[in-house]
């Protein structure tokens, strides 16, 4: 029992129960006759033989398979295989339905061992994909951070509903990698890889050429130039920015552009507030004194302040007297004379 506990290994040659070493055939023929002539062998003493324990190697030792990685995914695959058996075979409850149904109408999560009746999480895959949640499909366990594998997922949903998941997936890990971009151009849209300390990406597929950062064609070292959306983006978020974002938006755009941002924001916000806009050629008009009838300084044109109505040119006071006009009797509506503001009456 000693000799088999402590110095069997050492009797094979075995350095590793996972690693066996080959030895020749004359090598195992040699100790095969030496063992079958030493018929009264002491096992005390056979680790002391006179024969080389290092380069005679027992037949028993021999490895018989190609290779010891093929061995041992045999041997986990073997372990599996019985596991997923045993499983089938057990009853167990789904914390969905409350159900108790056989291992074989089961699945559980690989991190965690929770198990689920496949009717419960088909329904719940199948919800989650539709949503675009394809990062969510967590174990249903409160708190649990378990999170389903793409085989389980592509077992129970459909093809169709499985292609959707594996496209989002794929989408959804790009847009978390900082190296990536997509091409800007609506009929490509492939992903990008971004060199570092790079502003230049070129698409592998329409070989377009674009800056990585305003996705308009690539312009060098000058300034990122600025759609008007994208220039009202730009004013809200330089002004939420912190201190190291307004330095890095003022060296991506430049800092006079920025400011003539800010500033053309300010004059647009004072014009929306003080002035009206012609109704014949849009130029901005500020009320200062006088009647209501205004005459836009850009095209001469005569126009209404109350209704901002045209009015003609040949007689533009007949808006005011004419009593199926809506300003009628109004000339003076909402005039400030001598402090005093001025609400005349419409006349029914």
């Amino acid at each position: 029992m000693q000799f088999l506990k402590e110095e069997t290994l050492g009797y094979l040659n075995i350095v590793s129960p996972f690693e066996l070493k080959i030895g020749s055939q004359k090598k195992v023929q040699r100790r095969t006759a030496q063992a079958s002539a030493n018929t009264e062998l002491d096992f005390r003493g056979a680790a002391g033989s006179d024969v080389d324990q290092e380069e005679v190697v027992d037949a028993r030792a021999v490895q018989d398979v190609e290779s010891l990685s093929s061995l041992i995914q045999e041997i986990l695959d073997f372990d599996q295989a019985q596991q997923i058996k045993c499983f089938n075979s057990k009853l167990f409850l789904c914390n969905i339905c409350f159900c108790e149904k056989l291992g074989s109408e089961c699945m559980y999560f690989l991190e965690c061992r929770h198990v689920y009746c496949k009717a419960c999480l088909k329904d719940y895959f199948e919800i989650q994909i539709k949503d675009g949640q394809v990062q969510r499909l967590n174990c249903p366990e409160p708190k649990c951070p378990s999170v389903a594998t793409p085989g389980q997922v592509k077992e129970l949903v459909e093809a169709e509903l499985f292609a959707r998941y594996d496209r989002l997936l794929l989408q959804s890990t790009l847009d978390l990698m900082a190296d990536v971009v997509y091409c800007p151009r609506p009929c490509c849209q492939l992903p990008v890889m971004q060199e570092p300390g790079c502003t230049m990406g070129i698409c592998s597929s329409c070989n377009f050429a674009f800056c990585t950062l305003c996705r308009l064609t690539y312009h060098g070292v000058s300034p990122c130039k600025l759609t008007a959306e994208k220039l009202i983006d730009l004013q809200n978020e330089y002004l939420q920015a912190d201190e190291a974002n307004k330095r890095f938006l003022e060296q991506r755009y430049g800092k006079r552009v920025i400011q003539k941002a800010l500033e053309e924001m300010e004059s647009k916000e004072w014009l929306e507030k003080n002035s009206k806009s012609c109704p014949c050629c849009g130029t901005p008009i500020e009320k200062l004194d006088g009647c209501n009838k205004m005459t836009c300084t850009g095209c001469m044109q005569y126009f209404c302040w109350i209704c901002m109505g045209s009015l003609s040119r040949a007689n533009p006071y007949k808006h005011f007297t004419d009593p199926a006009s809506p300003c009628f009797n109004r000339l003076f509506h909402a005039v400030d004379v001598n402090g005093d503001i001025l609400e005349d009456q419409i006349e029914d």
